[in-house]
């Protein structure tokens, strides 16, 4: 269980929830190492509408895997105020959270984390057993989401039978198979050539065409620019990308 330090207004404080996706308010990550606070995220704000593409942009150490992380629910903030789609975060207790990490929340990793030993169907379908949802539209569903992902001659095929683009929409289909309201993609083509990250990058477009909100974390300046919109991090310390997209 998470301790809980979040500063959070009354939900009465708060905008109309129907008018808030993603809102993030002056949130702030420290850590304790021995008798020092080290603080990661340094008052971050940040707002995103139903059916963005954003790109979070940094180097190595700015503070981009810890905010992935309590963008996904997977680690809470230690102050500031976190909505995601109508959840004040720091008010829903463990067992709420992880309905939102299962439900609402679609994780795309670099490495695709499939299990060797199932088939694309198996891996897809994953997440809709752990839901409880039945065999019968356990597989409908899954093999829906690999033929959005161009992956329908692949149904039967073992992540072993797959190349690295291939075995990356796999995941891809695993993490929409539960109609998620976000996609939330790490380093997506960091473990593929650039050809098949050029692939990749055109799937993720295509998925925000049809309106899935994405946010993608990378320290690619060139993925970073297929986003529709990009945010910078450095030292923990989020800004608005303009001009040209850099870390300086």
């Amino acid at each position: 269980m998470f301790k809980r330090k979040c500063l959070i207004q009354s939900a009465a404080a708060l905008p109309p929830q129907e008018e808030i996706f993603f809102q993030m308010r002056k949130i702030v990550k420290q850590y304790q190492l021995g008798d020092e606070a080290v603080t990661v995220l340094r008052d971050v704000d940040l707002t995103i509408q139903e059916g963005e593409y954003l790109s979070v942009l940094g180097p190595s150490g700015s503070g981009k895997s810890t905010l992935m992380n309590i963008i996904g629910c997977l680690d809470l903030p230690t102050s500031g105020e976190y909505i995601l789609h109508g959840n004040i975060v720091g008010e829903l207790d463990e067992k709420e959270l992880s309905r939102i990490r299962s439900r609402e929340v679609g994780f795309i990793f670099q490495n695709s984390q499939l299990l060797k030993r199932m088939d694309a169907m198996k891996n897809v379908e994953l997440p809709l057993i752990y839901a409880g949802v039945r065999p019968k539209e356990r597989a409908r569903r899954a093999e829906e989401m690999l033929v959005k992902v161009g992956l329908q001659d692949r149904l039967h095929h073992q992540p072993n039978q797959l190349s690295g683009g291939q075995q990356q929409r796999v995941a891809i289909a695993r993490a929409l198979v539960t109609n998620p309201s976000l996609l939330l993609a790490d380093e997506p083509t960091g473990a593929l050539d650039q050809t098949t990250g050029r692939q990749i990058m055109e799937l993720f477009h295509e998925l925000n065409e049809d309106g899935n909100t994405i946010i993608m974390i990378t320290h690619d300046v060139n993925i970073a620019r297929n986003a529709r919109r990009v945010v910078n991090i450095i030292d923990g310390v989020l800004t608005e990308a303009e001009g040209e997209v850099t870390f300086a």
